[in-house]
């Protein structure tokens, strides 16, 4: 206890030697240092090359989606994992990146280090995103996709008919495209109850 007061003291006669108005100042330059590299920070993890830079990534869900209309089209917009996965408004992506910090517990213990794994955990990793998408009602998808603006005249006539009745249900888009970016894990079987009575 008398190292702490020891310190607080040290640091009290150090400080006064700045006048309030150096280390208002101070505090707001500091502060400007800090949130742009948390910023940068945040949108560098953003990128596809991060992304991908785990073998789990770019060697599963990155080779199916670059056979997506999502990664490669005729108008050559391009949704990158980020797009998909982290949310635009700024409370929710640092959410997003305090959950994705299991992610990396998972990386650690090697849960997907390999193919068979990953398939293995596939279908609850999956139905976690899509969870998560139809409880945000698709949010990153309406970031590029708007109901009100689709043309629907230019839709196939089941395509025309599905967004009219998903408008109409109160349906997201995650209820019809949930393979849209991925291959859709198959439904594991129900597993054989063990217990005997």
């Amino acid at each position: 206890m008398q190292t702490m007061k020891n310190i607080l003291t040290s640091l009290k006669k150090r400080l006064a030697v700045f006048s309030p108005f150096t280390l208002v100042i101070g505090g707001i330059v500091v502060g400007i240092i800090f949130w742009g590299g948390f910023n940068t920070s945040m949108e560098l993890t953003n990128t596809m090359e991060f992304c991908i830079s785990c073998h789990e990534m770019r060697d599963n869900v990155y080779e199916e989606y670059k056979n997506t209309i999502h990664y490669k089209n005729p108008s050559g917009v391009q949704a990158s994992c980020a797009d998909c996965h982290v949310p635009r408004p700024w409370v929710y992506k640092v959410i997003r990146k305090i959950k994705a910090t299991n992610e990396l517990y998972h990386k650690a213990l090697g849960t997907i280090d390999t193919r068979e794994k990953f398939n293995q955990h596939r279908w609850k990793m999956a139905n976690r995103v899509w969870d998560t998408m139809k409880s945000t009602d698709s949010r990153e998808c309406r970031n590029c996709h708007s109901l009100d603006t689709m043309d629907l005249s230019e839709q196939d006539r089941t395509g025309r008919k599905r967004h009219a009745r998903a408008e109409d249900q109160g349906e997201t888009c995650i209820d019809c495209h949930k393979g849209i970016a991925h291959d859709e894990p198959d439904e594991p079987d129900e597993p054989e109850n063990t217990n005997q009575e």
